[in-house]
């Protein structure tokens, strides 16, 4: 299979931890005799520096001309304590997401059984979790109107919901459910919220048509308290747009590492791979941030064109990675590995499986064999 990949590396380390998702992406196509076209991007900050906008119109078009986007990280600390700075980095991210209708963000929730000691939930309590969250993307309070009055005293951001736009995320909630546990729990505030009565409207019709999809319904406080006590009873949560982006952070501290969440962001036509972490400005160029995230994310880009085994190939990977304590200061603070050097050996298994204790060598000693 030929897939032309736009790859917008971004700000901060997103050029590092990028570059590690293309290495691994090149073992595959070597191993599985694909043919992977990658054409680099300007996004975020280092887009406004050199073009004077944080998504060039030569970027989206790269992104429209492409099968996939490929996405580092955007956010840069020169804008941040600038108030009056009219243009920012994530705006970019943004428009992107719109231009491209990427309506449907996927999180994937797992706990790796070699980071399980070192989360900050017991054993006993997020052993075996494994769920995806679906964040609708394009709607709610953050693209609502906003408002403040003349004297700067009340500001107000509508939260506004369409069928159409809850309807699209909703199938492929429960088409992904179907592939798994059969479980969808939608998220929601329907006590409070006429918009979250819609999707309790909506959604309820279109679990009509998922007859073997149980449906469950969740306060979005009292989901984030079952996800911190019970979070394998979970298998696909369904929310709106806020709710989404606190309770897939509120996650993050299921799977061990922050640095091991990938997402995926999807529309119609196009789509995007990413990973949920920031731009960590601090650690550009230390060769210290964790590119697994950015890894997997690249796993979800081969799932998405039905290359199942590819995929799997990229999370086994991974894992190996992870069973050997070939990782980065996050997780290994007594004998890390730099990012290129997790790349390299996660490419390297990728190419060589059966060889994984000839890598562990190699790569201690810097012979790993990527180059």
């Amino acid at each position: 299979m030929k897939i032309e990949i736009a790859v917008l590396s971004g700000d901060g380390v997103g050029p590092e931890i990028t570059a590690q998702a293309v290495k691994a992406l090149d073992a595959i196509a070597h191993t599985f005799d694909h043919t992977f076209v990658f054409k680099e991007g300007l996004i975020g900050g280092n887009a406004i520096e050199k073009k004077g906008n944080p998504l060039p119109k030569k970027t989206l078009t790269l992104c429209v001309e492409t099968d996939a986007v490929l996405f580092g990280t955007v956010g840069d600390t020169r804008y941040d304590n600038l108030p009056d700075v009219k243009t920012r980095p994530i705006e970019g991210l943004y428009e992107l997401r719109k231009h491209l209708g990427l309506y449907a963000n996927i999180h994937p929730i797992k706990a790796y059984e070699n980071l399980i000691d070192k989360a900050p939930l017991k054993r006993e309590i997020i052993e075996d979790t494994d769920f995806y969250i679906f964040r609708e993307l394009t709607g709610g309070i953050y693209f609502g109107k906003k408002e403040l009055n003349a004297e700067e005293t009340i500001a107000s951001d509508i939260c506004e919901y369409s069928k159409t736009e809850i309807e699209r995320i909703t199938h492929l909630a429960f088409k992904t459910a179907q592939k798994r546990n059969k479980k969808v729990t939608l998220v929601d505030k329907a006590n409070v919220l006429e918009s979250s009565r819609l999707w309790r409207k909506v959604v309820s019709e279109i679990a009509t048509e998922y007859q073997d999809v149980s449906l469950e319904f969740l306060f979005v406080d009292h989901a984030a308290i079952q996800m911190i006590l019970n979070p394998s009873d979970f298998d696909v949560i369904l929310t709106e747009n806020m709710f989404g982006d606190i309770i897939c952070d509120e996650a993050s501290v299921i799977s061990g590492s922050y640095a091991l969440l990938p997402s995926a962001s999807i529309g119609d036509r196009f789509c995007m791979f990413e990973p949920v972490h920031g731009s960590y400005p601090h650690a550009t160029g230390k060769g210290t941030v964790n590119p697994m995230a950015s890894i997997l994310s690249a796993a979800m880009l081969l799932e998405h064109f039905n290359l199942q085994g590819e995929a799997y190939a990229i999370r086994d990977a991974v894992e190996k990675a992870l069973e050997l304590n070939l990782v980065t200061p996050d997780i290994n603070a007594i004998n890390p590995l730099t990012t290129e050097k997790v790349g390299d050996f996660i490419a390297d298994y990728i190419l060589n499986p059966e060889d994984s204790n000839i890598n562990f060598e190699n790569i201690h000693v810097g012979q790993s064999t990527i180059i």
